[in-house]
């Protein structure tokens, strides 16, 4: 068993500004859940022997209010270009059961709602990030550059534990729209990273 995976990641959650969970799972989130949309572009990969570059997974998330409580539920979308092949090798690292960060995820998750084709088109345009899977999410998320800074440098949160990496840009929602696998929240916050690198 063993796989690599390089590319960029966007995400958008339910949490007011400044989502406690980022700062650690067992801070409470803003309201009595925490629901979010990771999204992962992936531009160089393979997992066991097959090619995975110019895919995209999306993974939509429902939490308890504490993340550590677990009973999390999780749906997963693949892009609608994947082969079976790729489809099938691409849940199992997103499910967890191909060791990775998203493995150390796996306890927490106690329903999975199902892994599906669709549609996801992703756009990077400076500090702003978009995504639209099928017709079920729709969202764009711009990096936050704090007032005063002259280089234009967006906020980054160093040091998370977070599945995209440990080094990620703190981003507000511009427009949001989800409702996918029984799952509909009001995108509020977010995060983003132009690359991140999983292996296993």
């Amino acid at each position: 068993m063993s796989w690599n995976l390089k590319g960029s990641y966007v995400e958008t959650c339910s949490c007011e500004l400044m989502c406690p969970c980022n700062l650690s799972f067992d801070h409470g989130a803003t309201h009595d859940f925490c629901r979010a949309t990771l999204v992962f572009a992936i531009r160089n990969g393979e997992i066991e022997g097959t090619d995975v570059r110019g895919r995209t997974v999306a993974a939509i998330i429902d939490t308890p209010k504490v993340m550590t409580d677990g009973n999390w539920r999780l749906g997963m979308f693949v892009d609608d270009q994947a082969t079976d092949e790729q489809f099938d090798k691409l849940v199992q690292v997103f499910g967890g059961q191909l060791g990775g960060p998203m493995a150390a995820l796996a306890p927490l998750v106690g329903e999975v709602l199902g892994a599906e084709r669709a549609p996801i088109e992703v756009r990077d345009d400076g500090l702003r990030h978009s995504v639209r899977i099928g017709e079920v999410i729709d969202f764009e998320v711009e990096d936050i550059v704090p007032f005063g800074v002259e280089t234009g440098e967006p906020v980054r949160f160093s040091g998370m534990f977070h599945p995209a990496g440990s080094d990620l840009t703190m981003a507000e929602a511009r427009r949001s729209r989800i409702n996918a696998f029984g799952i509909e929240y009001e995108g509020k916050t977010g995060l983003s990273t132009s690359e991140f690198t999983w292996a296993a």
